[in-house]
Parts: C-alpha cells; structure tokens; sequence
C-alpha cells in the first residue's frame, strides 16, 4: 500500500482502484472519476489485449463525503454500462440478421451443387439464384438495420451521457 507524509507529518492514506475496461470509454473514466475524488495513476494494456486497458486510480482514504461519492459513483458506473449496451445494441441484430441470410444462400447455393452433381440443372439454376441472392444482400442488410438501430438508439444515449455529466457535476460539488 503506498501512503505518503506531507511536510507537516499528517499522514495520508490512499485507497486504490484498478478497473480494465473497454479502450473506448477510456476518456470517460479518465474525465468522470476525478469528481469522484479519483486521481489517475497510470493506463497499461493487458498484454495480448487491443480492446482493453486497465487505468489505475487513487484518492484519499479520509475523503469528505466518501459515501455519497461512493453512492455516485455506482450511479455513474451503471450509467456507462448502459451505454455500452445500448452501442452493442446498434449491431448485433444487425449481425444476426446478416449472418441468417449468408447461411441461408449457402444452405442454397449448397442444394444447387447437389442439384447440378444430380444432373438436375433447371433446379440448379432455381437454387443458385437465391444462392447468390443469400451471398451478396448480408452486408448491405447489416448497413441498413445497424444505421436505423443507431437512429434510435443515440437518443437514449445522448440521455444516458447528459445523466452521468449530471451525476459527474454533482459530485464534483461535493469535493468543494
């Protein structure tokens, strides 16, 4: 445990925080857990991970308000959580739906080889064509659901962020 002395002796002690999270809700962290009392140590990156950092934090064990800060803080932490589901919100249907139709042209494009081995080539061409159909439409269908889920998921998350700025400002009040 690192504690320190200030010139006049009063001792200080720290408590510490290690949290790993997603390297796209670094900057938040970074920014939101100063007004929780939090200063930033240090970012590493676990090794074999480009998704992830690890931030490390410490604030003053004797800190004023520590419970309502505490408080705050899991309203903010439950903020953020919400807003990575609701960004994973934006593809995922969009993937599963993606992914249905690719195996459902080659589940096609499979019966027309079988087809053509069966020496059955007008069924052939009827399954081959749903076939190619099943191939091409994916990553078109994944662009078009993903763009109208993002149009209506950003709102909530709009929401969601001016809440935990609200949540931020508050205990930012506290400290002062």
């Amino acid at each position: 445990m690192n504690e320190s002395r200030n010139s006049n002796n009063n001792f200080v002690g720290f408590e510490y925080k290690d949290l790993t999270l997603r390297r796209t809700m670094k900057s938040i962290y970074a920014d939101s857990y100063r007004s929780f009392g939090w200063e930033l140590e240090g970012i590493s990156t676990p090794p074999a991970s480009m998704l992830y950092v690890t931030m490390k934090f410490k604030r003053d064990r004797k800190l004023r308000n520590k419970t309502e800060l505490t408080r705050l803080q899991r309203q903010f932490e439950a903020g953020v959580n919400e807003i990575e589901t609701l960004e994973r919100s934006k593809v995922v249907g969009a993937s599963v739906a993606a992914y249905i139709i690719g195996v459902l042209g080659t589940a096609f494009m499979a019966g027309s080889v079988f087809a053509y081995m069966a020496g059955m080539i007008p069924l052939m061409v009827i399954l081959a064509i749903p076939g190619f159909v099943g191939w091409i439409i994916p990553y078109p269908c994944f662009k078009s659901i993903s763009r109208k889920k993002a149009a209506q998921v950003t709102p909530l998350i709009d929401k969601k962020y001016d809440e935990i700025y609200e949540i931020c400002e508050k205990a930012n009040n506290l400290q002062t």
